[in-house]
């Protein structure tokens, strides 16, 4: 075990954790931030996502060796309110059936709207590739990033 400092959501943890243990278990098991959800372990889902720095990433397989100084944002961490404008989008256009998803795609659509603020269709399509709706709901995860990116 090492000592390995964390920024995430805007705070400093200092936790005793191999360095090879996946950020995913550290939010979830040490922290308890749980809106960070487990789907396949091999980064295949997306049901993971969280942010690095802004840029998504699959917190399943990254190493908290991997991190370094950069900054982690969880849903969590997303908006204190829950009002964060893709919150809001997705609640408008009821896009969670099961939810299980939704954390990993609306961290993922954050990581889009900040580097294009007015995605094109093809730019959505390409930015949520590799997020797995298991319900199905990707015309409304378009939707919603779409207003989103209108607020």
């Amino acid at each position: 075990m090492t000592a390995t400092k964390l920024n995430i959501n805007k705070k400093t943890h200092t936790l005793e954790v191999d360095p090879s243990t996946p950020l995913l278990w550290v939010l979830r098991e040490h922290l308890d931030l749980v809106g960070t959800k487990y789907g396949c372990g091999v980064a295949s889902c997306g049901a993971c996502t969280v942010l690095l720095d802004e840029t998504a990433v699959r917190s399943c397989s990254l190493p908290i060796s991997a991190i370094g100084d950069k900054a982690i944002t969880t849903i969590e961490g997303l908006s204190e309110d829950g009002d964060h404008p893709l919150q809001q989008a997705w609640e408008e256009h009821d896009v969670p059936q099961c939810g299980y998803c939704q954390a990993g795609q609306i961290m993922n659509a954050a990581a889009l709207l900040k580097s294009k603020p007015n995605p094109t269709d093809d730019d959505i399509d390409a930015a949520m590739t590799g997020n797995l709706c298991r319900c199905g709901t990707y015309l409304r995860i378009k939707a919603a990033i779409k207003t989103a990116a209108n607020y």
